[in-house]
């Protein structure tokens, strides 16, 4: 089969990998030049992909069985007519034009489908965002429509925050649309994604609970499997069945959810492999989550998945701006037991770019919050150099 991959960063050079394994081909798509699916596709395309008629040229041009999206800004409108035309979106048209923008997923989950939110409000000048803040009420999280990686995401405490929150998200908004949204703060006992696949002819399967810590709206740890009561996870899945069948389309989703005192809270839903997921490359699993977003997609049917270890992911991360990152400590980090490291092979770096990831096991027997400070640990070994 022939993969169209749509953003070709990390997540997608491992999903490219995967696709290689079984012999299946891939054109990686990026809006720059040796962007890391690259690296390991059979071939590539760098196009703006917020251009519509750039966009059908290359697919005119390749012709894929399958368009795989791995980011947001993208002019998704136009996979109504792919699908049209015999090829298969991933997971489907409709799940990639309601997830790339956070108003339309959200709409869903908590309008359609009935399920428990924060209490949110959208604005599209910071007038209206004021008058959102009053709404929802202080503390409050502000995000634009179309980001990733935590990019323009704050934090409202203070009046004197609404205007710096406003300008910060139009600045990290990814795509055309200069919009956010303004949620209450959830009192959250902590966050977890749940990798839901959803396949074809077969039933959906769910991994076990991610937990993971952010900042500045981006992940920084996440582990597995995560602590979380029968009750809460039996919640979750529920939501997440729920929200993905209404979306449509086989393959990998990662739902996010906030577990608080009064239970379980949707998030936020990407309806492809996550940054959090990227644990599962520590062996955690039977099949990480680029193998099973692949056998989901092909309709090769996953018979369940296992748990097999104890795991931890910790982001390599850039300090300084480069056009030709190097790394140190590459031997070190080598050296330690049940740890592996991933370096992107991102052509270019800035402060807080996510370079490289840290991966740690062990027995599931052993108490996570040690697998999550080896990784740590293992992650502050290496450095990005300008």
């Amino acid at each position: 089969m022939k993969i169209l991959l749509l953003g070709s960063g990390e997540l997608g050079k491992e999903f490219t990998i995967a696709a290689q394994r079984i012999g299946q081909i891939v054109i990686a798509v990026d809006s720059y030049e040796n962007a890391p699916a690259m690296q390991v596709a059979h071939d590539f395309e760098v196009i703006n992909m917020l251009n519509g008629d750039a966009l059908d040229r290359i697919v005119a041009k390749h012709q894929p069985d399958f368009i795989v999206p791995e980011i947001e800004a993208i002019r998704t409108e136009r996979f109504y007519d792919y699908e049209k035309q015999g090829i298969t979106v991933v997971p489907s048209a409709k799940a990639a034009n309601f997830t790339m923008n956070r108003k339309a997923i959200r709409d869903l989950a908590s309008k359609e489908l009935g399920l428990k939110t924060a209490n949110y409000r959208y604005a599209t000048t910071a007038e209206e965002l004021q008058k959102g803040v009053e709404a929802v009420g202080m503390p409050c999280v502000v995000k634009p429509l179309m980001s990733s990686s935590g990019k323009g995401q704050s934090t409202i405490k203070t009046e004197a925050d609404i205007e710096k929150a406003w300008n910060y998200a139009v600045e990290g908004s990814r795509g055309d649309v200069v919009e956010v949204i303004v949620e209450a703060f959830v009192k959250f006992n902590s966050e977890i994604t749940l990798l839901t696949v959803v396949q074809n002819n077969n039933p959906t399967l769910f991994c076990a609970p991610i937990g993971h810590r952010q900042e500045r709206g981006d992940y920084q740890e996440s582990w597995q499997p995560a602590k979380i009561s029968d009750k809460d996870l039996y919640e979750a899945q529920d939501m997440a069945e729920k929200v993905t069948e209404a979306l449509g389309g086989a393959g990998l989703f990662g739902v996010e959810f906030f577990l608080a005192d009064d239970g379980v809270y949707f998030s936020e839903l990407s309806p492809r492999p996550h940054d959090t997921g990227m644990v599962t490359l520590a062996g955690t699993q039977n099949f990480n989550e680029f193998e099973l977003h692949l056998r989901a997609i092909l309709s090769l049917p996953i018979f369940e998945i296992t748990l097999e270890k104890a795991g931890a992911s910790a982001v390599i991360l850039a300090s300084e701006n480069s056009t030709n990152p190097t790394y140190s400590g590459i031997e070190k980090i080598a050296s330690l037991p049940k740890t592996d490291f991933r370096i992107f092979g991102k052509p270019t770096s800035r402060p807080y770019r996510r370079m490289g990831v840290a991966l740690v096991n062990d027995s599931l027997e052993t108490p996570i919050e040690e697998v999550v400070e080896k990784a740590k640990k293992a992650a502050s070994l290496v450095t990005v150099n300008s």
